[in-house]
């Protein structure tokens, strides 16, 4: 598939797309609680999509039966929310896109549910610092692996890991569209970064292993030793300057 460069009119209906996630995702931080069961997001996404006049696109996405993935503790991205019940100290992933106009916003953000440990605190605050950097290095004219690369030497160099085997990608019309934007790597790899790419930047980081394990449900990714992870992400357009973050309320 080739990389596809929008124009100035298509980037300015991706952010309204972007401000209507970014809006709803503020609302469903705000209902993370101990006592709150997981389907509760689903319902209030539900809602308040139909009330902006938005589309789900993660609902049928695949198959996948749910407007928004929420994934706990070791859970790193795609839990389908069921009828868990959040816990005191629990860890919380929250994905969540929406179709405004034909084209796609995506957007990540990890809370922790009430008093959390020191440990799980920093792995939120490292994990959001690096998506920052990663699209701080999304510059017109530097290669794709900048972005990577700004992210892992960072991770690691707070002493977690990164995830592998999923990564960011370009979005417009498909949630998913070429390039893959992984948040590892060397910084000369991939295509150069141009003036009206959109890209989802999106660091998952444990706090153990980078290797990652599929639950039965075929949705659901863990990290495979049972520690704990993180997800931050925005979707940006690369400008002439800075990049351009889309999903901001």
């Amino acid at each position: 598939m080739p990389i596809v460069i929008k124009s100035e009119e298509e980037i300015g209906i991706m952010r309204e797309a972007g401000r209507h996630v970014a809006q709803v995702l503020q609302i469903l931080v705000e209902h993370v609680r101990p006592g709150v069961v997981e389907t509760e997001l689903d319902r209030i996404v539900r809602e308040e999509f139909a009330r902006r006049g938005v589309i789900p696109t993660f609902l049928g996405y695949q198959g996948y039966p749910a407007t928004v993935c929420v994934s706990v503790n070791d859970e790193i991205v795609h839990g389908i929310p069921g009828d868990r019940a959040f816990q005191e100290g629990d860890v919380v992933s929250i994905d969540l896109g929406c179709t405004y106009r034909g084209f796609v916003a995506d957007c990540a953000v990890t809370v922790g549910v009430g008093r959390i440990s020191p440990e799980a605190e920093r792995l939120i605050r490292v994990t959001e610092e690096a998506l920052w950097r990663g699209i701080r290095a999304a510059r017109a004219g530097v290669r794709l692996g900048a972005i990577g690369h700004a992210i892992q030497t960072y991770v690691e160099g707070q002493g977690f890991s990164v995830v592998r085997e999923y990564v960011g990608h370009g979005v417009g019309r498909q949630m998913h569209e070429d390039p893959q934007v992984p948040n590892y790597g060397p910084p000369d790899f991939g295509p150069v970064l141009r003036k009206g790419m959109v890209l989802a930047i999106e660091p998952m980081v444990n706090m153990g292993t980078w290797r990652t394990k599929r639950d039965a449900d075929g949705w659901t990714v863990r990290t495979a030793d049972g520690s704990l992870s993180a997800h931050f992400e925005h979707t940006i357009a690369i400008t002439d300057g800075e990049p351009l973050v889309l999903t901001l309320p």
